[in-house]
């Protein structure tokens, strides 16, 4: 099994649903939360681990910590979805005045980042592997996003996408090419940095991408950027284990890369991958699980619903002797009931309140995580 981590950004807000700028008290007071350039969410990191048992404690305790502090501070919590879906959306609200890059960031891209997010890191040491790795995910990333979709409203209108969040989020550098070796990645990165496209070895905003204590040199895991909040833990793990198990199988099978797999004209190969996934992350964006994609193996159309079953069956003997494929099962269940951004517009489309909606999300979350505290990390520190 591979090291696997969360960086994990959160809304702070009433229980009617108003985003509250809180993360300057919350960073000041807990050890292991930082500010995001807006002061309305607020991220914590997992440590890496390999268990998966280890990991859903390391992802509900530090939020329950952190509803505890927002008690002291007043009737706060904590609210699901990746877009200020009630109201919010007209200003920036500076965590960090004094920041340079918090400044550029507000600037050059408004509230379109003011967003909430899961990046799943998963450890890989080797730079040759990784890049094949980050190629083949970020061919398949739209798969991840059409489970985590949860940003279908914003400043309290529906928006007409499952995700909001990744069709208005700035991908940056705008055109980011499918590394073809760690020399490669390097080479590209200090261009960027150099015509200015890039501000620093973190500005690389795609659906995945390398990550180390020392981008581009060192480089130790992939970073998958995609994903909307999945508030459900039990969720989130399972979009994990799939990603980990598509993972092993890539380690495993050098042949697994869709530079070399793909049927499509060798010539213009790269090229035509690249606007593939760009397409593809588009369109799961729209309509997530219902959203027409096209195969980077083939070419050829499908419902990104059926390609995650497909996938599901291919992952399954890979996760099973690797000790987690129990971890997978509630995929099953995301494709049969839909994702967080479908539940909510089948509740729209009955009662179009959307503030009563997200209302109902927030007590669905704390109770969720009431549960897995009772049930399962306590016996586990025990």
């Amino acid at each position: 099994m591979l090291s696997k981590g969360f960086e994990v950004e959160i809304y702070t807000s009433t229980p009617e649903g108003d985003v509250v700028g809180l993360s300057d008290k919350i960073v000041a007071a807990l050890d292991g939360f930082v500010r995001e350039p807006d002061s309305r969410n607020v991220e914590y990191t997992t440590p890496p681990c390999h268990r998966y048992e280890r990991l859903l404690c390391d992802l509900v305790r530090p939020r329950m910590r952190l509803r505890e502090y927002l008690h002291k501070l007043g009737d706060y919590t904590l609210m699901p979805g990746s877009t200020l879906a009630v109201g919010g959306g007209d200003r920036f609200h500076r965590s960090d005045p004094g920041n340079p890059y918090h400044t550029y960031i507000e600037q050059t891209y408004g509230t379109s980042v003011v967003t909430a997010s899961i990046h799943i890191n998963i450890g890989i040491d080797d730079p040759e592997v990784l890049m094949r790795a980050c190629r083949l995910v970020r061919l398949e990333a739209p798969l991840y996003l059409a489970l985590s979709a949860a940003s279908p409203f914003f400043d309290g209108a529906a928006t007409g996408h499952h995700s909001t969040r990744w069709a208005v989020f700035p991908k940056t550098p705008s055109h980011v090419p499918l590394f073809e070796s760690h020399g490669h990645f390097i080479r590209w990165t200090e261009e960027q940095l150099a015509a200015g496209t890039m501000q620093n070895v973190r500005h690389l905003w795609s659906s995945v991408r390398p990550n180390g204590d020392r981008r581009p040199y060192d480089l130790n895991r992939l970073e998958l950027r995609i994903c909307d909040l999945v508030i459900d833990p039990i969720a989130l793990l399972a979009i994990t284990a799939l990603l980990e198990a598509r993972l092993l199988q890539v380690i495993a099978d050098p042949n697994l890369d869709p530079l070399e797999q793909s049927e499509l004209p060798a010539h213009t190969r790269s090229q035509d991958l690249v606007a593939i996934a760009d397409d593809n992350e588009t369109a799961a964006a729209k309509l997530s699980l219902d959203a027409e994609l096209r195969h980077w193996q083939t070419g050829q159309p499908l419902l990104a619903r059926e390609w995650i079953e497909q996938l599901y069956q291919e992952v399954w003997a890979m996760a099973k002797a690797n000790g987690f494929s129990c971890f997978l099962l509630p995929i099953k269940k995301i494709l049969r009931d839909g994702n967080e951004a479908q539940r909510w517009l089948r509740e729209y489309d009955t009662n179009p309140n959307i503030r009563q909606i997200m209302q109902h999300a927030i007590q669905t979350a704390h109770t969720q995580e009431l549960a897995l505290q009772d049930d399962l990390c306590r016996p586990l520190v025990a």
